[in-house]
């Protein structure tokens, strides 16, 4: 599934650099002459009223998990990061942008003649040139221009042919790298970098997604150990308060001496400040894991009661152990930060294919053609020395110019070839070695992982196994020491035993519970972080990154 989500998003990618908005188009104009709005609205927590029944929030994991995705600002900034290396390959694709350009002038400059055959004592020019071009390059690497220039002059001067005088121009250019940045290959590299770094990018998002998921239930799992923790403490508040009534009837009717009052004060005491601590660090975790669905954003929701559904059910005892060499290749299949360093492997390919290419010497073959032509009103002079003859002027005009320039009346045309050959390219080579060390780097970085992978998930089942073992062994703990409560109840009403015997059968019992809840949670916690290390965490829990 991530896969196909990369593939579409990479075919995405490719649409929106080739779709960008572009002249003339409306859309092109309100990108590139309206202002940006900078103000960011951000939304409020979604769908925390769809899991409130009776004025509390009742979360089962899979609802509070669906939460956290939605509204969880860590995940949020990890879902951003990923834009930016979405935009480098929109960025990457413009070295093929064409760029239009075009210019007007005009200027009038009055000169001091110094001779008599300027035409005039003082010279009146006007000059007003304009022009237009076209450059773009092309996945060949090559580079092709178009411009068209078009003058205007006049002048008060006597000699003058033609004024105004409107000179024209049409060339074509065309430049191709033949060694250095030769080939479609080459000029896609920066946008074949930029989407494996995109590639690089989600499997790095999946993994700190993964890893936030992770911390958030967690927090979840700390409500409910804590939950769990306060019930027992009050379970325990609750013998020791039965306990005391009893010794406080025992002494009214004289049956036992004022000294052993004590003990059963001491422990109802006790128990009732384990009750005090358990419901401050129950309200400790509920703040923090509405903080993991952005309900303590909303009023409404921020003192909201919480209810989580989820119970500690003991792990089946018939589940056989884990089979640890598939974990391990299925961890080395699947763990995101693994395939995000793999895929910088293929990045450091692009990047000394880049640098190679750098080292190249630049050898071009350029080619040009293009026309010129003149137009305006002439002045046939019939005798330059004598300024009263006669002077027959002959229309004329722009279309003079332009009839000789798209016609090639005067073709101007030629071919060449340039060779740029570095003595001694120390920056290219240094280039290059870099990226050579980079890969080596990165190479070392994917075996270095691979072991610490390999060592995570073995101690992870052993995490797993072990607190499986030690349910079994707190469960038989627990129950047996429920059994010695009931029987020193029994013979403490038979008078074969001392109070006392009575109060630490109940702390031993208090103390075994406590211990199942605690191994239980740890399961769970195991279990996950088995999950994790395996990279099985979102498809176990049915998360897709959107």
């Amino acid at each position: 599934m991530m896969k196909q989500f990369l593939i579409v998003l990479l075919s995405v990618a490719s649409v929106v650099a080739q779709n960008d908005p572009f002249f003339p188009k409306p859309s092109y104009f309100r990108k590139h002459f309206l202002n940006v709005p900078t103000k960011v609205e951000l939304e409020p927590p979604v769908r925390l009223a769809d899991f409130v029944a009776g004025g509390k929030l009742e979360l089962s994991l899979k609802n509070y998990l669906d939460l956290v995705m939605q509204n969880n600002p860590d995940i949020g900034i990890q879902k951003v990061n990923v834009e930016f290396a979405r935009d480098a390959i929109l960025r990457a694709f413009s070295v093929f942008d064409p760029i239009a350009t075009a210019g007007f002038t005009t200027t009038r400059q009055l000169t001091p003649s110094g001779s008599l055959l300027a035409g005039a004592d003082t010279i009146n020019a006007l000059t007003q040139p304009f022009s237009l071009g076209y450059t773009q390059t092309i996945s060949t690497g090559g580079q092709y221009n178009i411009s068209f220039t078009d003058t205007k002059t006049s002048s008060n001067s006597a000699f003058t042919t033609f004024n105004p005088q409107l000179s024209a121009g049409f060339n074509m250019s065309f430049t191709q790298p033949l060694l250095r940045g030769r080939g479609m290959f080459i000029t896609r590299l920066p946008v074949s970098i930029a989407r494996s770094k995109l590639k690089a990018t989600q499997y790095t998002l999946e993994d700190q997604v993964t890893q936030l998921l992770a911390v958030a239930e967690n927090a979840y799992w700390d409500v409910v150990n804590n939950r769990e923790n306060l019930r027992v403490q009050e379970e325990a508040l609750k013998l020791a308060d039965a306990a005391l009534q009893r010794a406080q009837k025992e002494l009214e009717l004289g049956a036992t001496s004022p000294l052993e009052i004590y003990q059963p004060e001491a422990n109802r005491a006790n128990a009732e400040l384990s009750v005090v601590h358990a419901r401050h660090s129950l309200e400790q975790t509920e703040d923090a894991l509405r903080r993991q669905i952005g309900a303590d954003i909303d009023p409404k929701f921020r003192e909201m009661p919480l209810v989580l559904t989820e119970t500690l059910d003991m792990p089946p005892t018939t589940e056989g152990a884990i089979d640890r060499k598939a974990a391990v290749e299925d961890a080395l299949r699947l763990r995101p930060d693994l395939r995000s360093n793999t895929q910088n492997l293929d990045v450091d390919d692009l990047g000394i294919k880049q640098a190679n290419n750098a080292l190249l010497p630049s050898l071009s073959f350029t080619a040009q053609y293009g026309s010129s032509g003149l137009g305006g009103i002439f002045y046939n002079r019939t005798n330059l020395l004598d300024p009263t003859a006669p002077v027959v002027p002959i229309p004329g005009g722009l279309g003079d110019a332009l009839s000789s320039v798209f016609g090639f009346t005067y073709p101007v045309y030629g071919i060449g070839l340039r060779l740029t050959l570095p003595i001694r390219d120390r920056n290219a080579a240094s280039n290059l070695a870099d990226a050579l060390a980079q890969k080596k780097l990165d190479a070392l970085r994917v075996r270095q992982n691979q072991e610490n992978v390999r060592l995570q998930v073995l101690n992870v089942i052993d995490q797993v196994e072990n607190s499986r073992e030690s349910i079994r062994v707190a469960k038989i703990a627990r129950d047996l020491a429920q059994k010695r409560v009931e029987a020193d109840q029994k013979r403490y009403e038979l008078g074969t035993t001392t109070l006392f015997f009575v109060l630490d059968s109940q702390n031993a019992f208090v103390l075994a519970e406590s211990s199942l809840v605690t191994e239980t949670i740890n399961y769970r916690r195991n279990l996950l972080n088995f999950y994790l290390r395996t990279g099985r965490l979102l498809e176990e829990r049915n998360i897709v990154i959107r």
